[in-house]
Formats: structure tokens, sequence, C-alpha cells
């Protein structure tokens, strides 16, 4: 039975039994604790708190998940992946132990003609928490499981909650046996490896309080509605389902692993290292192109840092396996989309620009194996000179973070030349780079606010605060909630740095790339509030941020916002004209060009998209043409709600990774542009004026930036250029349309000046070498000539000058020196002739002598050595320090 199959059935049978089938949730978590999904009931923990209404008090998913902890097990094991599946049944405040326990039981066994699974049932086993004996009783009353298959266990094993207080409760777990040949008899409690868990039933039942440990927890009651979670992994019920001994041979798993191993010519069950190599190209091509799809960006931080290394280990162990050429990874995305595209059809429809992306990342990392390769090779030889026997871990935190070099290649290349790395300092600084890394993320969102505080937020506005700002700038609210450095305050007075929840808002929070309105909330009391910024930390809930202005702020009062006007406006448009960009850029360049991020702030916008290259300048210029021309004919836009299903039959372009409900929000410019969108737009096109490109540049792997000024703004830029080309075209007396030829001559008249100065400079350098042997210093029967160059002489040309002089005495143990300063800093170049490395004298011992004179360094061969310094007032002590060390020898 294939994993698509597997899914069908879950879901199928579950929608027969009055549960709502939930899409899967994007693996960007809306709990803004979390970097990304990491179980099946993440998206439900809104319903399970009470803080939002279900749609339905029964529902079912298969959800998208991802794992990171034990990444670097990935491989070795056959038990760890970073992607997953979670199939999924949930109960809010429905059935409850006497409904979920035989559902799982009639699914699992139920043969597969009739749509189960057909498990034997003398294979099944199942444990319940040590107290609950409702649970027992029906898997053995109701059910009919013997007692002997019922075992019992403790908190650890066999009891939920979040690690948070919230709900929690015992749960029950299904094992299906596989036989003796996988462990020993007894059970679960005995050998997990033989009877492996299918599927775990949750029983929230009860309000925690304070949680100090998974086993350590106050209960302080029942909840008022009793809820079901269940979590069925996908891909180890395939395995079982399929006939084989771990997930990376289920059919989607495999298709990949075959695939690397043919194009890298290598045989999955030949050796260990190449099973392991193996086993990670086909969990991270599949984990990296899941993320892709959801919109994830590799980065240096956040979740954009987990997809990168997810990558990179791919391209670094299909290297291993003797896969060198660049490409390999797009081969294996093509598989993986294949494989999934059954199961989520949104990978086939957006294959174009996973592809984009994914074979930016490969040509980058690709590239950085080679620069990292050499930054590698000289922090071994520095570590080497010291007499050292361990890379520092400072040294391998560069590697990683500066040149995307990967830890384990570090080791890897280490231990080759026998060295060790300090692995401790090195995750030492991992460790403190993410948390710096989350902190920001969360911050930015939530404020430095608790979760829990949030949540209260959430209640205190009635479980949603009411937008109007679709229809309103202005209008009245009450104030639900008043904090003050993240805590909840009964009021809070004039000067004072607030967060404040209104019950209703026309207040924007920033989302979709639109930055946050600002304005004015005015209080019944006369207190007056500046709004500055406007964030949605938790879905639902608006929190407005800015300053008591005058007055005194308290909570419970009425309220009227207002908001900036004119800066709202001035935003409209941005995000109308993002949407008209993006709809020629398309037109232009085809689907590929995706949006990968905007902002929207008052006259200028910015827009992100995928792309293999640069755009040619002509195509910019094409679109633009054709924007304006759009502008021109002044279309209605308009804005209206329709089903996801609906809004996409009718051509909506939903952007590549955001996550949208069952109804979405659909804006319009006329037949030219349809978006999915929740931002605010102008009612005509006419009304942005104008629309100037700035233009394009690379902004990471694979995606590109466009810059563009629209309304009054993009009126002022074309002024002012047109005063500029008014000014050229006077100074170089010609017509404007002249202009770039013009110019263009004079540049290349200027370049070819430049050339023969830089002649006639080195000729004028090069013309003192024999005065300077000439009138070389004896000093114990060795020639010293000590000389400081003109300042701006190159430092190529300071180079050929010792050169020069050192040929002219070759016959006679010479040291030679000559300094300048190229470009504000000092250069030392050393030239030693034969007789004086007779005499013990090293040029690049000489340099070294020089640079530290210079507050620098420097290096190089005996014969000839350069170096450098920051301090040019230094140059005499170092020619002083040289010759002192010529003398000595």
């Amino acid at each position: 039975m294939e994993s698509a199959e597997v899914a069908r059935r879950f879901l199928a049978f579950f929608e027969e039994r009055g549960h709502l089938v939930v899409p899967s949730a994007s693996l960007v978590a809306e709990d803004p604790t979390l970097l990304l999904v990491n179980a099946g009931m993440v998206p439900f923990k809104p319903y399970f708190l009470g803080q939002r209404t279900p749609p339905s008090p029964r529902m079912t998913s298969a959800q998208k998940c991802v794992r990171t902890p034990d990444i670097d097990e990935v491989g070795k094991t056959t038990r760890h992946a970073t992607f997953f599946q979670m199939l999924g049944n949930f109960s809010i405040g429905d059935y409850f132990k006497e409904g979920a326990i035989p559902f799982a039981w009639e699914l699992l066994t139920r043969p597969q003609a009739d749509g189960g699974f057909g498990f034997p049932e003398e294979k099944l086993w199942v444990t319940v928490y040590n107290d609950d004996d409702e649970a027992a009783s029906i898997w053995r009353d109701k059910v009919g499981v013997p007692e002997g298959r019922i075992q019992r266990r403790g908190l650890a094993d066999n009891y939920w909650h979040m690690g948070v207080p919230g709900p929690g409760g015992p749960c029950s777990e299904i094992y299906y046996d596989r036989g003796p040949e996988y462990g020993d008899e007894g059970g679960p409690v005995v050998d997990e490896d033989r009877y492996l868990e299918v599927w775990n039933l949750v029983f929230m039942q009860s309000q925690l309080g304070e949680v100090r440990s998974k086993v350590d927890f106050d209960i302080e009651g029942d909840l008022p509605a009793k809820n079901i979670d269940t979590g069925m992994g996908l891909e180890r019920m395939a395995a079982i389902l399929q006939g084989v001994d771990n997930i990376y041979e289920t059919d989607t798993l495999r298709r990949i692993l075959d695939r690397a191993a043919e194009l890298t010519g290598s045989r999955y069950g030949r050796d260990l290292r190449s099973d392991v190599s193996l086993r990670v190209v086909a969990d991270h091509v599949r984990s990296g192109t899941m993320m892709v799809a959801d919109g994830i960006r590799p980065a240096n931080e956040g979740r954009g840092y987990v997809l990168r290394r997810i990558l990179r280990r791919s391209i670094r162990n299909l290297r291993l396996l003797g896969g060198r050429d660049a490409g390999l990874m797009h081969e294996l995305t093509a598989v993986a989309i294949k494989a999934m595209g059954e199961q989520y059809p949104e990978l086939v429809s957006t294959a174009a620009n996973i592809h984009t992306v994914i074979d930016a990342e490969e040509e980058t990392f690709l590239q950085t194996l080679r620069t990292g390769t050499a930054i590698f090779d000289t922090a071994v030889e520095e570590t080497k000179r010291s007499g050292g026997t361990t890379l520092a871990g400072e040294q391998a935190f560069k590697l990683h973070d500066t040149y995307g070099f990967p830890i384990d290649l570090t080791l890897e290349m280490a231990a080759e030349h026998g060295l060790q790395v300090d692995e401790e300092g090195f995750r030492r600084l991992m460790r403190e780079q993410r948390e710096r890394a989350k902190r920001d993320a969360r911050d930015k969102r939530t404020g430095n606010l608790d979760v829990s505080v949030l949540d209260e937020l959430l209640t205190g506005a009635g479980g949603e605060v009411d937008f109007i700002g679709y229809r309103h700038l202005s209008g009245d609210a009450r104030l639900v909630g008043l904090l003050v450095g993240g805590a909840n305050v009964p009021a809070a007075g004039e000067g004072t740095e607030v967060e404040v929840v209104l019950d209703r808002t026309p207040f924007y929070a920033e989302g979709g790339g639109q930055l946050a309105d600002h304005g004015l909330i005015r209080l019944g009391n006369g207190a007056v509030i500046e709004v500055t910024d406007v964030q949605s930390p938790l879905a639902g809930l608006i929190v407005h941020r800015g300053r008591v202005r005058s007055g005194e702020a308290q909570v419970g009062d009425s309220a009227h916002a207002e908001v900036d006007v004119e800066r709202r406006r001035a935003i409209s448009r941005s995000h109308t004209a993002t949407h008209m960009v993006h709809a020629g850029f398309r037109r232009a360049l085809g689907e590929s060009a995706a949006q990968a991020g905007s902002e929207n702030s008052p006259g200028r916008f910015r827009f992100d998209f995928t792309a293999p290259g640069a755009v040619p300048a002509s195509v910019l210029r094409d679109i633009e043409d054709e924007v304006n021309e759009v502008l021109v004919n002044d279309l209605d836009v308009r804005a209206f709600h329709t089903s996801l299903d609906e809004a996409r039959a009718m051509g909506a372009l939903a952007l590549f990774g955001e996550k949208y409900g069952d109804e979405v929000r659909v804006v319009e410019v006329g037949d030219y542009s349809r978006e999915l969108c929740g931002g605010t737009h102008v009612a005509r096109s006419g009304q942005l004026g104008l629309i100037k490109v700035l233009g394009e540049s690379s902004i990471g792997a694979g995606v590109r930036r466009v810059e563009a000024l629209v309304g009054i703004d993009a009126f002022r830029h074309l002024a002012r250029e047109s005063v500029l080309v008014s000014q050229l075209a006077e100074q170089v007396k010609a017509r404007k349309e002249e202009l770039p030829e013009r110019i263009s001559g004079i540049v290349s008249r200027l370049r070819e000046a430049e050339k023969e100065l830089e002649k006639l400079r080195a000729q004028q350098v090069l013309a003192v070498a024999g005065s300077l042997a000439d009138g070389a210093k004896d000093i114990g029967g060795i020639a010293f000539v000590g000389h400081r160059a003109p300042d701006g002489t190159a430092a190529d040309d300071l180079r050929k000058l010792a050169v020069d002089v050192r040929g002219r005495l070759m016959s006679r143990p010479a040291v030679v020196m000559v300094t300048g300063v190229p470009k504000d800093r000092p250069v030392v170049v050393i030239a030693v002739t034969e007789g004086a490395r007779e005499r013990g004298l090293k040029a690049g011992a000489l340099v070294g002598i020089a640079a530290k004179a210079l507050g620098g360094g420097g290096g190089g061969k005996d014969d000839l050595a350069q170096g450098g310094g920051s301090n040019p007032a230094a140059i005499g002590d170092a020619l002083n320090a040289v010759e002192y060390a010529v003398g000595a020898a």
C-alpha cells in the first residue's frame, strides 16, 4: 500500500464518521515559539486552549512536520528523519475515550478490501497509563483485547502535556508485533524494536498548573471539555504495510534514495558509510523540497538556517558518494516532487519555483566548498605552525558562519590532517547564534511577550480582535488589554511605552509585506496614545505599540482609533503596485518568477522573486512600460472573499509559501492581476499615478530584488533625474539623446589616460632602481637598500622595484626593502639575494619584523616576501628595525 493510499484511507475513514478533513497547515508555524510545525496537533492548539472556535468538533488531518534536534543522527540510524507526516483525528469536546479507542481499532483491523489497514488482531498490543482504568476497561471489555496484551506504563511513557500550563492527560499507544526475528517477546515494555508503536491516543482531561518536567507537574482539576488528540506516523505505517524494515525503504524515500545511488554510481546495502550518506540524501532532499514549497528560503538564521543546513548536508553527502557534478540536486528534487505530488499537488504546480531555490543553493554551496577549502587549509597551517593539534572552535565557527562550511566536513578534513576540532567551542558559538536569531525573530513578532500573556490578551479581546480597517480608517472601540514591559497593567501614565489591545480596530498589523499603520488612539478620559507599530503575534490578536502622549490610559476605557490616513493611502498604493509588478514579471519571465517577499512602505516598495540570474535592463523597461500602461487605463481594484478552491479555479495567484484558510480574500486589478491577499489597496489603478523601477539585484541564492517608487515619490524622482540630465547635457555640450554616447566616449578616454598615467608612474618608480643599487649601504659586508616610494605607488610597482634593485645586486649579499602607502595602509616588500640568504637572512622573517612595526603582518618565501600594516607613520621605524636586523646577522 503506497503512502498516499495510507493517508487517503485514514482521512476517508474519519470523514465517514463525521470528521471535517482539514488540509495540512504550512510547515511555518503560527505559534511564535516554534520555528517549524513539529507535531500533528500543533495547528489545533488554539482549539484545545479555547482561543478559537473550531470549524467542527470532529476533525482529521495529514499534517506535514519537521523535527531537527536529532539531525546529526539522520542516516546513522533508520529511525531518525527530519520530515514526516502525522495522521490524526481530533475531538474538541465531542467524543472521548469511548469513541477514540474503538475508532483506532476498527481502522487498524478492518480488512484492506473494506478500506482498512488489515492488521491481524493478535499482532496488536496496547499500553495505557498506570492509573487509567477507564481506558484499560474499554480496550478489554468493549474492544476485546486480551488482558495479557494490555500493558501499563508510567508518566514518562503514557502521559502527555505541552510542557507549559494548559491541558494534559493520559495516553494509550497501539503497537504492532513484527515477530521474533526483531527481538524478545513480552510486549512493548520489553522491546520497542520488535513491538513498533503505530498510534498514540491522547486523552486531554486535566488542567495542568506548574509544569516542571515531563514527569513533574501539578494537576489543578478537570478540563471543562474533554478532548482527543491522536497521532499515527504515516512513514512508519507505510513501512509495515509495505513489508519493509524501515522508513527509508518505503515508496517515497526509496525512490529518492535509488536515484541518488544511480547518479553517484553507488549501491544501497553495499557498505555502512554509503548507506548513511544515501539515507541522509533521501531524507534531506524530501525535507528541503517540502520546506521550500512552504516558502522557506535558505538563510543564516531561523528556519532558513534549518533549510540551508539540510540542503547542504545533502550536497555534501552526494560528494562523499562520488557525485561531483552540479545539477544532482535538481534531479533528486524532481524525484521528490513526483513522489510526494499525489499527496501535495502544490508541489507540482510550484515545481519551477522549488527548483530555482534549490538549484541556486547547490550552485552557491559548491562554490562555498571551493572557497572554504582554501580558508580551511590556511587555518590548518596556522594551527600546525603554532604547534597545536586542535582547530579552534572559533575557526570552525567562522568557516561555518562566514563561508557556509558544514562542521562534519571540517571534522573530516581536520582528521585527514591529523588534527582534532574544538567541537564544544564550535557548538557553544552555534547555540549563542541560534538563540540570538530566535530571540530576534520572536521579539519582532511578540515584543518579548510571554505566550501566556498573549493568551490572556486574546481572551480579553473576546477570542479575536475585530479588524474594521478595510472599510474604515477610524472607529470606536474599548481598551481591553494594556501592557508595560511585557506585563499586564491596569493603567499607564503619560510618556509610558505601552502595548495596547482594543476589541476592534482599523489599524492594519504588519503582515504580507505591508508595513503597519500609524496613528492615534483617543481614550474617553481624554488620554491620547500615539501608535507607531502594530503586530499580530497570534492569529486573531492585534497589538498596538506606542507611547501615552498625554493623560492616563486605563483598561476598560472607551476609545476612538484613528489611522494616519496619508500614510495608509501611500502604503496602499505601494501594495497595489507590488501586485501589478508581480503580474508584469510573471508575464515577462514565466511562472518561475514567483514572489519571495516584499515590503510596502509609503511611496516605495520592494519586490523579491525567484530567478536563476539577473533580469536584463531591457526586460525591466518593458515591464515598467506595461504596468504604467495599465495604470493609465484606470482599472477597477476590488477585493472579495471566497473559498480557496473557487479562488484557484478563477486563476487567483496564491503566493509561494503563504498560508491560507478555507475562506480567502482575493484582490483583483481589472483582469491584469488577481492574487490572494489580506492587505489594503487603492480603489482604482489610476490612483497609483506612476511606477518607476529603480533597479534589480541579487539578495541570495536564486532570489532577486526589484526596488521601485510609486505615486508622487516616483514623479519627484523623475523630476530630479530630468534636472540632472539637463545639467549633464549642458556640461558636455550635447543634446540629451546624445548623452550616453558622449559620456561613454569621455569615460573611455579617461580610462586610457589613467592607463598611461599608471605606466608613467611605474616608469618613474623603476627609474630610481639604478641609483638605489649604487647607493646601497654596506652593513657588515651586506648591501642594504631601504627606500620609501612616493605615496600612491601601487603595491605591484613596489614589488617590481624591489626585484629590479635586487637584480642589480645579485653578485653581492644584499637585502632590498621597499615600502610605500598605496591606499592609506603601508605596504612593505623585501627581496634578498642568495648571498644574503647564505648569511642567514630570509625575506619572510625580515618582513615579519617590518610588519610588526607597522602594526600588521605578512609573509612569503625566503627570497621575496610582502607584508603590511595599519600605521603609515611607523614606516621609518620599520626601515630602522630591518636595518638593525641586517646588521645583527
